[in-house]
């Protein structure tokens, strides 16, 4: 695969090790899709949090029921949200609503 890539002249932009700074040719691209990755993460879990009271205590006693109601809403969230896609619906508007109603 990488053969591929040197032919066509692509660069290959793939993690770096090694000591900062990095000074290769994919250095800015690594930057600005980890400041995207980064923005795109905080918002959901702000979103998240916000959706299922997260920012409080959890209505749950202990680690397993916990780590159970954490899954148990991420995976309402991605119905959801895989239920609003299918329909043509806003993702994120209303969301909240959505969840309360069903």
């Amino acid at each position: 695969m990488p053969g591929r890539f040197r032919r066509c002249r692509r660069p290959l932009v793939t993690s770096q090790y090694g000591r900062y700074p990095h000074t290769d040719p994919g250095v800015e691209v690594r930057r600005i899709f980890h400041k995207l990755r980064s923005l795109a993460i905080e918002n959901f879990n702000e979103h998240f949090k916000g959706i299922f009271d997260g920012h409080g205590q959890v209505p749950t006693k202990g680690l397993v029921n916990t780590r159970r109601f954490a899954l148990g809403a991420i995976f309402v969230c991605q119905l959801a949200l895989l239920y609003r896609f299918q329909h043509g619906l806003e993702l994120n508007v209303g969301l909240k609503a959505f969840l309360k109603a069903a």
